[in-house]
């Protein structure tokens, strides 16, 4: 153990002044400390603990330390490759040693304070918030070197220039629910193969939490049994699911849940903690389950207080946000310079680098450019005009507002993982239903959207500064509409995972993607004329919230006027009748919802509830109501959709006295449907038990129009009273099977069907993930004789599936071994709403008594169906 306030046994020279400091001995402050040694620059190296590198100290014991990323160089006079844990810091000490740094360990910094004379206006002001909401303002003068390091004991080290690498662990994010504070809650896992035979909840899905919940059943005798929450929905692409985890680590961990070692709760949160259990909140609602230990890996921010302190400027006013830096990370204190995780840069070879680049720069190697910089050079390439990285990525920042919160350093790593674009006039940037998902910044020029392909003067302009794109970011539906540049641009394609990252990151990003999509989606939902400075003050004030299954987001007898928007997932409405819920209709993403006591201004006339977990956009009815104030037509529309559900509430209460008993039919077999799927349905099939004969037709239609394969089980399904759902797909909203298709085979068509494409595997996970059990396996049959030769000559099996044996007789065999096994490969059979087939689904069309029929949840839930059935 070395002593406090010492380094090499020694003590601080006295009057000594280093040419730099190196604040944190991290791989970022210990390389920029190598390299200062190397240099013969005077130095020292401040550690707050009894060790280097604490923070790799402290990751769980054997952990696989990736290198990341590939295709970046390492610039250090340390070593660095991938490996354990334990042999990588061993290398770090040995070296270490070998430059002859000078440590100085058990060294906890208090403050920094420049002791020369006053910066002529150079003044910081610091905001303080309250927790009410309150804030107070302090204004710090900002003195000129050398630096006064104060140490927690007493000891002042002082430097020409600072290096601050204090990493951002020491301040980690807390749970906020209820029981977050309990005992059983921790932030840390040093060795998991020290926990036996518990339940245990890992919260958080960055490499942190991944590496915390596979050490935790890497040995099956530890007898653990282990959760890994996940907020983001299951995809096939792993860098969506886990947007903020390296790539091997994330396809590890899905292995794992794969093979039943651990088991990850996709679109799931902690609702609350007790000892012994957890609450969750999940897509289908809520869920208790054992819980012996949580281990919260949410993530850290930076040590705020005092880092302003020390004269330091943050890119906003977020919590999350990271200090203001140039080029060469020098922070708005002249003279101390930020690098590592505290500048944005997380990433070991990153901070490795960043350590090597700021000592030389304070030795006045001012020409040095980053390590990253001819990977960038390569990203500008394309583009016109003579600009160096440095000057591309201010123009960037300064002309795309999603852009403008983010420090240099993260606008670097960000561009690695996005494109820039140049388009001519004219020229089309993606078609209407093409595939896509990435997100497109205007940075010059602007584009516009066709309405109309036919006729090109009908569109919609969208300016420089802006995006395009979001409806695939946030639904991954294909392209809604064609976008052609309007006049020569220059565009930012952001991938759906840089764009993920960049929400789940930068806070003002994510707040300006979240603007721009709710004012669009206000726009294109309300039309009536109204313009962006129309709604200025409604999107402002309109909030995105997250709703969990079967929460209520109005209630029935309520004073409040809000206007809720459903951007994700469904909702029912609900209105008490008697003292018992009478289901009165379903409102798909895109409806909205509340007006009426907007514009009345009574009480809420019933409750909207999600049925499944959805995302809604609040709108403040008081902003609201300023608009329809100003706008008669729109105040005109809204008054008649406000008279559907009106007369709505007008038949249930004109009839309750005398249906009592149809409407608890009518409101059980709605929530029975509801439980079926139609709450994230676009598309169902039912079948009328009251007038279906079993004949049958409706399945051998089915096989006929699809290679002999049925896409559908008559029998199979629950019935609730007359309605039957059998086993066809619901083609919903948000596709559970499309998660995990490794050949990405499964897409949407263009009228809202799912369908499986010929590049299907068979590998299977497409009906393991599908919870309504609509998609089989099975190998395609041979070819039929027609119906007239079955007719006539009673060739082949007839309409319908063949038989197995007849299948397996008529399979024509070659005895090659690798054509015989496609002839018998199975794939993923599902319905496709008979895409491309005149006349619609032939299961509908073929039955003689019209008992199938195919709808849409929000026409046919809906109590006025009642009334047209003459209840």
């Amino acid at each position: 153990m070395r002593r406090s306030g010492a380094w090499c046994g020694g003590r601080i020279p006295v009057g000594e002044v280093f040419k730099v400091a190196i604040i944190g001995s991290g791989p970022a402050g210990m390389s920029a400390a190598g390299r200062a040694a190397q240099l013969g620059l005077s130095h020292v190296l401040l550690e707050k603990t009894d060790h280097l590198s604490d923070t790799i100290y402290k990751y769980q014991k054997g952990k696989h330390v990736m290198a990341t990323p590939s295709q970046l160089i390492l610039r250090s006079d340390q070593e660095f490759d991938a490996g354990k844990k334990e042999d990588i810091l061993d290398k770090w000490n040995r070296r270490t040693a070998e430059l002859a740094v000078n440590v100085m360990y058990n060294a906890e910094v208090k403050s920094i304070k420049g002791t020369g004379p006053a910066i002529e206006g150079s003044v910081q002001k610091i905001v303080s918030r309250a927790r009410d909401g309150s804030s107070t303002t302090t204004e710090l003068q900002r003195y000129a070197a050398p630096y006064a390091i104060e140490l927690t004991n007493g000891e002042t080290v002082m430097a020409e220039n600072v290096v601050l690498a204090i990493g951002t662990q020491g301040n980690p994010n807390l749970m906020r629910c209820p029981g977050g504070d309990l005992p059983h809650v921790t932030y840390q896992l040093d060795d998991p193969y020290a926990v036996l035979d518990q339940h245990i909840i890992v919260v958080g899905t960055g490499d942190a939490g991944i590496e915390n919940a596979r050490g935790l059943v890497e040995d099956s005798a530890q007898g653990n049994v282990v959760t890994v929450l996940n907020r983001a929905p299951k995809s096939t692409n792993v860098r969506e699911s886990f947007a903020t985890a390296k790539e091997p680590n994330a396809k590890a961990l899905v292995e794992d849940d794969a093979a039943g070692k651990l088991t990850i709760r996709y679109e799931t949160e902690t609702k609350s903690v007790e000892p012994g259990w957890i609450t969750l909140a999940t897509r289908d609602g809520e869920e208790r389950i054992r819980c012996d230990r949580i281990i919260a890996r949410i993530g850290s921010a930076p040590p705020r207080a005092f880092v302003e302190g020390c004269g330091i400027e943050f890119a906003s006013a977020d919590r999350l946000a990271f200090p203001t830096l140039s080029p060469q990370f020098e922070s708005t204190a002249p003279g101390i310079f930020v690098i590592g995780a505290l500048a944005g840069y997380p990433l070991i070879k990153h901070c490795m680098n960043q350590g090597y680049d700021v000592v030389e720069f304070i030795n006045g190697n001012t020409g040095l450019k980053p390590a990253d910089e001819p990977l960038l050079e390569a990203k500008f390439a394309g583009l016109p005009g003579n600009r160096s990285v440095n000057e591309w990525l201010e123009f960037l920042r300064t002309n795309v507002s999603i852009l403008d919160g983010m420090t240099t350093l993260q606008l670097r790593e960000f561009m690695l993982d996005s494109s820039a674009r140049a388009y001519a006039k004219g020229q089309t940037v993606f078609e209407k239903n093409d595939p896509g998902s990435s997100l497109f910044a205007i940075a010059s020029g602007s584009v516009n959207v066709q309405l109309d392909a036919k006729d090109p003067s009908k569109v919609i302009p969208i300016p420089s500064g802006t995006i395009f794109g979001e409806v695939g970011l946030i639904s991954g539906r294909r392209r809604g509409a064609t976008i052609v540049a309007a006049e020569d641009t220059i565009c930012v394609e952001i991938s759906r995972n840089a764009a993920l990252k960049l929400q789940s990151q930068v806070p003002t990003a994510r707040r300006a993607i979240e603007r721009i999509s709710t004012e669009r989606q206000i726009l294109q939902m309300f039309g009536s004329g109204l313009t962006s400075a129309d709604i200025a003050e409604v999107v402002e004030t309109a909030k995105i919230v997250q709703v969990r299954a079967g929460e209520a987001v109005i209630t029935e007898g309520g004073e409040d006027n809000d206007i809720y928007v459903i951007r994700v997932g469904s909702m029912i409405v609900e209105k008490e009748v008697g003292g018992k819920p009478v289901f009165l209709s379903y409102l798909p993403a895109g409806s909205y919802v509340g007006e009426m006591a907007l514009i009345d201004g009574g009480r809420r006339t019933a409750t909207v509830r999600a049925a499944i977990k959805s995302e809604v956009i609040k709108i403040d009815g008081e902003a609201f109501g300023r608009v329809l104030a100003a706008k008669p037509a729109l105040l005109d529309r809204a008054r008649k959709d406000m008279e559907v559900r009106r007369a709505t509430n007008a038949f249930i209460e004109s009839k309750k006295d005398s249906f009592s008993g149809v409407v608890d039919l009518y409101s059980e077999q709605a929530k029975f449907l509801v439980s079926q799927g139609l709450g994230e349905a676009t598309d169902v099939l039912l079948i009328d038990e009251r007038l279906c004969v079993g004949c049958d037709n409706c399945e051998k239609a089915c096989a006929d129009s699809h290679d002999g394969l049925s896409r559908l089980d008559r029998e199979a399904g629950k019935s609730f009273a007359h309605l039957h759902v059998p086993t066809s797909c619901r083609h919903c909203e948000h596709p559970h099977c499309m998660a995990d298709c490794p050949p990405n085979a499964i897409h949407r068509g263009p009228d809202g069907e799912v369908f499986i494409n010929d590049t299907c595997i068979g590998c299977g996970n497409c009906q393991r993930n599908c919870p309504y059990g609509v998609i089989r396996m099975d190998k395609v049959p041979p070819k039929k004789p027609s119906l007239l030769n079955w007719l006539f000559f009673g060739s082949g099996p007839g309409p319908g599936e063949p038989p197995y044996k007849w299948s397996k007789k008529n399979t024509k065999y070659t005895g090659d071994p690798a054509v015989d096994e496609l002839l018998d490969r199975k794939k993923a059979i599902k319905c496709d709403m008979c895409a491309g087939i005149e006349g619609g689904p032939s299961c509908v069309r073929a039955c003689p008594t019209g008992a199938a029929i195919r709808v849409s949840p929000d026409e046919f839930l809906t109590v006025a169906r009642l009334e047209n059935e003459g209840a």
